[in-house]
């Protein structure tokens, strides 16, 4: 049997093993790995080939993110190596440490301390090791660049790779192993080159679409127009003589076509015909919120301070003013720019499946379940995607085509379309949010109470065939769980009476799982609107508002921080001309994300076109405290991401559908923001915390925007923006005219 150790001694190549044509030919190299890994083990998560290289194997993985620059910089750290000679490999089932999904801002906050510990154990062994091979004292040893050395005479050195313990295999991570202190860091916290980035510029980076398998065939699914739909009929006589034609596989509701090449399914999966029965009762996308009021959710109180009744009245002593709003987000796609592709070899009681999923281990489970093999069995090896930013489609995608292939006995690819992606990919699901609070006579807001509605925002496949899209077509009961829709609805404001409850929606009218964020997108909005609210109903500075009612320093810091780089005082005292068409303004918005997330303040600024409703921001200033920070300049990679796609979100985005069919299917009937859109200027300010943990920042940032840039319309305008997205139709409505058809800027 080869192990992994003696692969990686015997020094085969450990990347993917791709051509310059990205073939990825079926072989031996690919079966690198044997069994389950223990993560107590540092050999579960490091090992070092016969060149020297230090290899990471991380369950984590890359989203375009930087998350794999940054942990080859937790390795490089401990182990004194240069970043280069670090390889990560990322979410390989049989080869990776099972760290779970790549899911929630957390990958740094939960990869962070054992990586290092591993990599300082290893480091630690291995100069034990050499001071017996040197003959000299280990406190008189200096490890460097992959060589341990005595002080003073460099000269007399070993490699790491020479000098790695007895029984490497079995050494365990030493919990109480000393880690470097800040003051000697020379890696961590500086900005550090993506290692990915090159090749996805000059061309030659394999993303799971350039992928190859020897002897695939092609496959298309024709999927239902509109959720719950059902076959009446295929007539398998409309592509019967088409070249090329290898099979029609229709099992329950799913319909795909599988030829011989790419192009050949395309015609294929047009040209079928597929009669299809539409459900009962089905919603539209004008009724989704019509449609939420009637279901019968469930209420769970989150948070409650100050009695059962939150909100004093008129004859309160300290009642001042009452306000209440409601706020409301729609469904939203992913809209990743690539579809998503799967390729699948099932051979007997054996399968290998390459995905872009989020969650390698959860995948497999899951494929075991549809495919009704031993998890052992099933080998899910993770290759990059398009950014998907939450569950998109990839993990469907590599389930039909695991299903495809374990019925034809070969490999086979299934490439989703833009159609497929946009109609079928897991949406963000729609939430309303209602608020009302009151102020008081000292300008201090006693009194708060938060009702979200919202389906779950988690529908992963969990190790389960019903949550996958295949499986419910095959008419599997998708699994239910409560996740989500509560995050961040309770905040770090402190007031004398609060409430904060969740009104959980037994269903979805569309498939929905998790978006970017989750249920924080929206609750952010809604509680950071309406903060903005408060503050122009009391005639209070927003920035004042939030840090009167703020005791956590971290919090008020950002804040400050924001305040001065966007040069907030200056800028809210600036008045346009009454008759302006275009009129200026600034907004606000503060988060810390639920589970130990970063502190976000955001400013936008924006143009708002009087006449029109068209919205453009131009300028977005950004404080952020992620605690110890990795890679400086991935960070702001990442910040500048969130602040983008959030925009895109905040102005553009929403899922149209009839009772009949999907409606938002490609770039015209589901627009994204364009590089002319674009902000002018994203200014950030980095509040390195090197003594506090590292915490996320995949997420934070995004739960900002929208309310920023709602209160910033409103200081341009006067207009009060409630509703995502702000097309200049929603402009129009909030303001009282009727809306502009086709007008958006």
């Amino acid at each position: 049997m080869t192990t992994r150790r003696s692969f990686l001694k015997a020094g085969v190549r450990l990347s993917a093993g791709f051509s310059v044509a990205f073939m990825l030919p079926i072989s031996q190299a690919m079966a690198a790995a044997e069994g389950m890994k223990n993560d107590k083990l540092v050999n579960a998560w490091l090992d070092l080939d016969a060149q020297g290289r230090v290899i990471l194997h991380a369950g984590k993985v890359e989203l375009g993110t930087g998350l794999k620059t940054a942990m080859a910089q937790l390795v490089a750290e401990e182990l004194n190596v240069a970043v280069a000679n670090v390889i990560v490999l990322m979410g390989d089932t049989e080869s990776s440490v099972d760290q779970g999904p790549t899911i929630g801002s957390l990958s740094l906050l939960t990869s962070t301390v054992p990586i290092r510990k591993a990599a300082a154990t290893a480091c630690a062994a291995i100069i034990q090791r050499a001071s017996l091979l040197l003959k000299a004292p280990a406190s008189g040893l200096a490890a460097d660049a992959g060589y341990v050395y005595v002080l003073g005479d460099a000269k007399r050195r070993v490699a790491y790779k020479d000098a790695l313990p007895a029984g490497w295999e079995l050494l365990e991570t030493d919990n109480a192993v000393k880690l470097k202190d800040v003051a000697d860091f020379k890696v961590i916290g500086r900005s550090t080159p993506r290692v990915e980035l090159p090749a996805k510029v000059n061309g030659t980076h394999a993303f799971i679409h350039n992928v190859r398998l020897n002897g695939m065939v092609h496959a298309r699914v024709v999927h239902p127009p509109y959720p719950g739909a059902t076959v009446k009929s295929v007539d398998r006589s409309t592509i019967a003589t088409l070249p090329g034609l290898i099979d029609i596989a229709v099992k329950d509701n799913f319909v795909a076509v599988v030829c011989e090449t790419e192009f050949q399914a395309v015609a294929a999966s047009r040209a079928l015909v597929v009669a299809w029965i539409l459900p009962q009762a089905a919603v539209d996308s004008a009724a989704v919120f019509d449609d939420m009021a009637a279901q019968a959710g469930e209420l769970k109180t989150l948070r409650q301070k100050g009695g059962e009744t939150p909100i004093p009245g008129p004859s309160s002593q300290q009642f001042s003013a009452q306000f209440s709003a409601q706020y409301r987000t729609p469904f939203q796609t992913h809209a990743s720019i690539g579809p998503s592709c799967g390729l699948a070899d099932v051979r007997g009681d054996s399968a290998r499946i390459w995905s872009a999923t989020q969650g390698s281990f959860p995948l497999r489970n899951a494929l075991a379940d549809l495919l009704q093999l031993p998890v052992d069995k099933v080998r899910v090896i993770w290759q990059e995607g398009s950014g998907c930013y939450g569950h998109n489609g990839a993990d469907d995608a590599s389930a039909e085509a695991a299903w495809l292939s374990q019925k034809l006995g070969r490999p086979v690819r299934v490439q989703w379309m833009r159609h497929d992606e946009h109609g079928w990919d897991p949406k963000g699901p729609a939430t309303e949010m209602k608020v009302t609070a009151s102020i008081g006579a000292d300008g201090k807001i006693d009194a708060w109470d938060y009702l979200v509605s919202s389906p779950s925002h988690v529908a992963r496949p969990g190790g389960s065939a019903n949550n996958l899209l295949i499986g419910q077509l095959f008419g599997l009961i998708p699994k239910k769980v409560q996740l989500g829709a509560d995050y961040c609805a309770a905040t770090l404001y402190q007031f004398p009476h609060e409430k904060v409850a969740a009104r959980w929606l037994p269903r979805s009218v569309l498939r929905a799982s998790s978006l970017r964020g989750l249920g924080a997108f929206g609750n952010a909005f809604a509680n950071e609107s309406f903060m903005d609210e408060l503050a122009a109903g009391a005639s209070l500075d927003p920035i004042d508002l939030r840090r009167a009612h703020l005791t956590d320093p971290r919090a008020i810091a950002v804040l400050d921080e924001v305040r001065r780089i966007s040069q907030w005082d200056s800028k809210r005292k600036q008045v346009n001309a009454a008759d302006n068409v275009i009129r200026q303004g600034i907004g606000l918005a503060f988060v810390r994300l639920d589970r130990g997330g970063a502190f976000v303040a955001t400013v936008c600024c924006v143009d708002v076109n009087m006449e029109s409703g068209g919205i453009r921001v131009t300028n977005v200033y950004v404080a952020h405290d992620c605690g110890l920070i990795i890679n400086p300049d991935g960070l702001r990679n990442q910040i500048e991401g969130n602040v983008v796609q959030a925009i895109s979100r905040s102005l553009k985005e929403s899922v149209k559908f009839s009772a009949t069919q999907l409606q938002s299917l490609d770039w015209v009937s589901y627009p994204i923001i364009r590089f002319s859109e674009v902000p002018n200027e994203i200014s950030i300010s980095l509040l390195n915390r090197p003594n506090e943990p590292v915490v996320g920042a995949g997420e934070p940032t995004s739960m900002t925007i929208a309310p920023a840039i709602g209160s910033a319309v409103f200081h341009a305008s006067g207009v009060r923006m409630r509703q995502i997205p702000f097309t200049a139709e929603q402009f129009q409505l909030s303001a009282g005219r009727p809306a502009r058809q086709g007008v958006n800027s």
